[in-house]
């Protein structure tokens, strides 16, 4: 196995860990990182790729918005408002001014996208 898929495959696991982490406390968004899981599996290894896919974590959090790109709105709010708490804390704390700007301007990105690109599916 190449380095370049062991590597793939590590920041798998640790994504899919957080993911795992995020069913138990909800202050950590479970469906990106289950996403993002899946992105470096596809990369590193099809076996761990069809692995996660095939796991009741990944059918419950995160297979809907691969397949069709939608979520539930409960599920949109608490991914913008947990992502919003952690924009928060570098705002607050950083001083200058063009990285405050930065910041917000990813915030009104991040609520473009999910209002007008991630379509909201009845729960």
């Amino acid at each position: 196995m190449k380095l370049y898929n062991l590597i793939f495959i590590t920041l798998g696991i640790i994504s899919m860990v957080i993911g795992m982490i995020g069913v138990i406390i909800p202050v950590l968004p479970t469906t990106p990182f289950l996403i993002l899981a899946s992105m470096f599996f596809v990369k590193g290894s099809e076996k761990f790729d069809l692995w996660l896919k095939s796991t009741k974590l990944y059918k419950d959090y995160a297979e809907d918005f691969i397949r069709d790109r939608s979520m539930t709105l409960k599920r949109k709010i608490t991914i913008m408002l947990i992502s919003d708490l952690m924009l928060l804390f570098p705002l607050i704390i950083v001083g200058k001014v063009f990285i405050k700007l930065f910041i917000i301007l990813i915030a009104i990105f991040k609520y473009y996208y999910f209002i007008f690109e991630i379509k909201t599916k009845k729960e």
